[in-house]
């Protein structure tokens, strides 16, 4: 049976009427045999991660204080939307709070034994903990949806998701997950019923709670599409699709209607409406991903597929990333050698230290950081290899097109219009469709708007939206 996963992100949950919005979007698609997946509440996740600090630090009580008021966010949404079911969920509620606060305080005693590897088993803590926001909101939805006829039923996602057990960023184990997923979903789909799961979570073959890691849910919901083969796979969020650029930064942007898979990879990591590793799954299987607006259905959605047209103008759209570190290695050990950029990157590799752009000369290789918690240690061992230059609050823009690295002048007119502003660890060659490079932190917002008007205000940019936006009608959501 086709099927549609349909997966809710924080804010499309974060209270009453929002959760009542989210029933009446699924009842409208129940022909399309939906499978739901959902993030927690907005806010709740963070709460649950500040809640095991404050424990360790403060004592568990401290930590679970830090939870009430999210506790009450939840009975409200009992309360205000639920009749039949209120009881046991309220009684979820109790149960899951005493459940966490035995954690809380376990980990403050375990995490100050002497003998403890109290990184590996924060970590362990902290995924049993956070887990609770995916399941609380998995487990109220469903609620809500049979509050609402709609014939919806709650399922741990740890049923399905099978990990290794790297705790905090797990790894799903692919033929496991999806023999999991047809096992507990397929005959619950037969039957009619619209399964709901809380994202993020999974476990590992030894039965502990994982997690997949900061925006884990896409990726829930793009692993249970393709283990189902789903028709598409839905990203309900708070914004009209990808757009053209950041509208805090540009108030001109617009939805992208199409993007090809490697257009959206591309953009994923600066527009932070997909997870990176949401697509792999989807392009392997060629499933779509549309991503659509869960607070105002008619203003546009996203279509994500194998291939798409070339733009009028080239470029799609313009991702950004602050916050960033670049970190330069010169050594004339580089020239005419081989095995120096191995032993580079084992580096990263021996501090689980993630690198984003590179670019390399005869005598040199720039990269670029997001998360600097080891740096002091990697640069200690990277002077090792050769002189080192680090430089911080830098800014990587992302200029996205089908064919950019075959349309004459397009990376002139991007530096031209930006010529007074420093450029630097510039990398094309890579890919044919992106263009990236840095820039000073305090100077992103006019890059990003400069080269938005460049591409998408003009006359012609005009001309190309409206071309865009007819093909984008064209498709339903």
């Amino acid at each position: 049976m086709n099927t549609t996963i349909m997966k809710f992100g924080g804010t499309s949950v974060e209270g009453a009427s929002a959760f009542k919005n989210v029933a009446g979007i699924v009842r409208d698609r129940q022909e399309r045999h939906p499978v739901v997946v959902v993030s927690a509440m907005a806010r709740f996740t963070d709460a649950l991660f500040e809640s095991v600090a404050k424990a360790v630090t403060l004592g568990a009580a401290a930590g679970l204080d830090e939870l009430e008021k999210h506790f009450d966010r939840h009975r409200r949404v009992i309360d205000s939307l639920l009749r039949g079911e209120a009881e046991r969920m309220r009684a979820l509620i109790d149960q899951s709070r005493a459940e966490i606060s035995q954690l809380l305080q376990t980990a403050t005693v375990e995490l100050k034994e002497p003998k403890t590897d109290v990184r590996n088993r924060r970590r362990y803590f902290e995924d049993a903990i956070v887990s609770y926001g995916e399941q609380l909101s998995a487990a109220l939805l469903a609620a809500v949806l049979v509050e609402n006829q709609i014939p919806g039923l709650y399922v741990d996602a740890r049923r399905c998701v099978i990990t290794d057990d790297e705790h905090g960023c797990a790894a799903p184990l692919i033929s496991e997950t999806f023999r999991h997923t047809r096992e507990q979903l397929t005959p619950l789909i037969d039957a009619g019923s619209v399964p709901v799961l809380g994202g993020f979570i999974g476990s590992s073959i030894g039965g502990q709670t994982t997690t997949l890691g900061r925006g884990g849910s896409d990726y829930t919901a793009a692993l249970i599409g393709a283990a189902l083969q789903a028709d598409e796979i839905q990203i309900w969020t708070d914004v009209p699709g990808v757009l053209t650029a950041d509208p805090r930064l540009v108030s001109k942007a617009r939805t992208v209607p199409h993007l090809s898979f490697e257009e959206a990879a591309e953009l994923a990591f600066g527009a932070k409406v997909l997870h990176p590793k949401t697509l792999h799954p989807a392009i392997e299987r060629d499933i779509p991903v549309r991503i659509c607006n869960s607070r105002a259905q008619e203003s546009g959605s996203t279509l994500v597929v194998g291939e798409t047209k070339k733009s009028p103008q080239t470029v799609k759209a313009i991702a950004h990333k602050t916050g960033v570190t670049t970190v330069q290695v010169t050594s004339t050990r580089m020239l005419g050698a081989y095995g120096f950029l191995r032993a580079l990157f084992e580096v990263f590799d021996e501090h689980k230290t993630a690198v984003d752009v590179v670019t390399t000369s005869e005598v040199s290789v720039s990269l670029s950081l997001d998360d600097t918690t080891s740096l002091a240690e990697i640069v200690a061992k990277l002077e090792k290899l050769g002189t080192v230059s680090v430089e911080q609050k830098r800014a990587i823009l992302c200029v996205v097109g089908e064919g950019l690295r075959t349309t004459p002048g397009i990376a002139a007119r991007i530096f031209s219009t930006i010529s007074d502003i420093n450029v630097s660890l510039i990398s094309q060659g890579a890919s044919r469709i992106n263009l990236t490079f840095a820039v000073e932190e305090e100077r992103v917002r006019e890059t990003v708007a400069r080269l938005h008007k460049e591409f998408f205000e003009g006359e012609e940019s005009a001309e190309a939206l409206r071309e865009r936006n007819d093909l984008g009608a064209e498709v339903s959501v």
